[in-house]
């Protein structure tokens, strides 16, 4: 997570599904520009700038899911 995170406190599903709409909106808007320059290198450049970008919202979404669960 960047240093300019800000923290919240989950405490209900709703809590969860609305920080993870929010989280994976500022995903895209940081790494939407990767996709669109990708679109004049082809398929398989966009595949990859695709894959990066879901990547990254999975990684944020397991970072804070594995936070709310008990060990």
């Amino acid at each position: 997570m960047d240093e300019s995170a800000e923290t919240m406190t989950i405490s209900s599903r709703s809590d969860f599904a609305l920080w993870a709409i929010e989280r994976a909106k500022a995903i895209v808007a940081m790494q939407g520009g990767d996709l669109l320059a990708a679109r004049d290198e082809g398929d398989e450049r966009i595949a990859e700038s695709a894959n990066a970008m879901g990547q990254a919202i999975v990684d944020a979404l397991l970072e804070v899911f594995d936070g709310l669960t008990e060990d």
